[in-house]
């Protein structure tokens, strides 16, 4: 079984979603701390030509919270930041598919910050017609003590991974040979170049996904997620 574990992103980059279908099981981290000036809760979209990012603002907590013990900002608005989407992208040749999920998305009501990314990454899976199963870190029985390359192995083995896929950018923080010793092989994937029309300016790559269904019909959109990769 290829197994790929990672923290929550609010509406990522089409590398997560290659990811996603790239294995059998996504093990989402729910139990680790949040991490600031990261991704957790913003990403980027297309607005007058230029990348902007977006952001889910969150109620002041403790840096020591894990991800699941943290809460979206009582004054988040959702309409504006769903206005905010469909005012980047109303012209879009594919805003009608894609703009009823982003809504779904956006405006769910849940306010614990895990949740409401979860549902994200369900939907957008959904989607994409991904039959991948995503598991919450959590509910894996292991020493959730553990750190780095010893708890991502020891979530390997408790759900009987053979295949562990991580992204590219983490080549040097694990070890093919101590994978291999548990009997696990260790794989990297890595998303290749894409570019497409986006209305008439100079294309901006790596946007939210939301910016590649926006300029893609779901068939293309599938197609990219599910091939346009290379493993390492």
């Amino acid at each position: 079984m290829r197994v790929a574990i990672m923290q929550p992103y609010f509406l990522p980059y089409i590398g997560y979603f290659q990811l996603i279908a790239a294995v059998d099981k996504f093990v989402v981290y729910d139990n680790v701390k949040y991490t600031k000036k990261g991704w957790i809760n913003r990403n980027r979209i297309l607005q007058n030509g230029k990348d902007v990012v977006f952001t889910l603002p969150l109620k002041a907590g403790s840096d020591a919270l894990n991800i699941v013990d943290r809460e979206l900002a009582a004054d988040f608005s959702r309409e504006k930041l769903f206005n905010q989407v469909l005012e980047a992208y109303r012209r879009a040749p594919y805003f009608r598919q894609t703009i009823g999920m982003v809504e779904e998305v956006v405006m769910y009501g849940n306010a614990n910050l895990f949740e409401f990314l979860k549902h994200s990454i369900v939907l957008t899976r959904r989607h994409l017609n991904l039959g991948t199963e995503i598991q919450c870190s959590s509910t894996i029985p292991i020493d959730h003590g553990l750190k780095s390359q010893e708890k991502v192995l020891a979530i390997c083995e408790a759900v009987g991974a053979t295949t562990y896929i991580n992204p590219i950018g983490g080549t040097d923080l694990y070890s093919s040979e101590v994978f291999q010793s548990r009997n696990i092989e260790l794989r990297f994937i890595e998303s290749q170049p894409l570019n497409y029309a986006q209305f008439e300016h100079d294309f901006v790559p790596w946007l939210s996904i939301v910016d590649v269904m926006m300029f893609n019909s779901q068939q293309e959109v599938i197609a990219k997620v599910t091939g346009n990769y290379r493993f390492a």
